[in-house]
């Protein structure tokens, strides 16, 4: 049991519906991205991958996918609810990059149709789904890859999504205490 205010210690959240993170993010931005391009999900793939996994033929058509910035807002908003023991509420927003690499000969089209695809609001839906807001696309970069001795098309898009985290943390009420009161204000002493 993770400890609460009234036990000391650090607090850690409380078992609420966190934000996506890690391959669960990937997963979802996955989704979007080959729902929207049309390119089969198994040709959309993690920018990073454990070992060195198969790159596909120079003629096939893929994208390489991974987030590389999560950039939270300066603070976080914090209120106590005090029904029940008591929790404070936390919620922050964060802004998140994906960059997204397409290759193969359609890798310039394919870029283009996310950055319009993601202004069409049905094609949100999943994304909303999973707390993510699309912001905006940055240009979409030519940068060819060298790949066993030969050029492969590539083109490079930055997309930006904000969300906001919600957790719930156990501080507790304040039941009862014993209070010094402190008086600042200057008295007169009458003769």
């Amino acid at each position: 049991m993770p400890n609460d205010s009234s036990t000391g210690g650090f607090l850690a959240p409380l078992s609420t519906p966190a934000p996506l993170e890690d391959t669960a993010l990937d997963a979802a931005l996955q989704v979007a991205v080959a729902g929207i391009t049309g390119i089969s999900g198994s040709l959309v793939r993690p920018r990073w991958q454990p070992g060195n996994p198969k790159q596909p033929e120079p003629g096939v058509n893929w994208c390489a996918i991974g987030v590389t910035l999560i950039t939270p807002d300066a603070g976080p908003f914090i209120r106590h609810v005090g029904t029940g023991l008591g929790n404070d509420y936390y919620a922050r927003h964060e802004t998140i990059e994906l960059a997204c690499s397409f290759y193969g000969p359609g890798s310039g089209g394919n870029a283009a149709v996310l950055r319009d695809g993601l202004g069409i609001p049905q094609n949100l839906e999943t994304l909303s789904a999973a707390g993510l807001a699309f912001i905006d696309c940055g240009e979409a970069v030519a940068m060819p890859e060298l790949f066993n001795q030969q050029w492969i098309k590539r083109v490079d898009l930055t997309v930006t999504f904000r969300r906001q985290v919600q957790r719930i943390f156990a501080i507790r009420n304040i039941l009862s205490a014993d209070p010094i009161l402190i008086s600042d204000e200057i008295g007169i002493i009458a003769n």
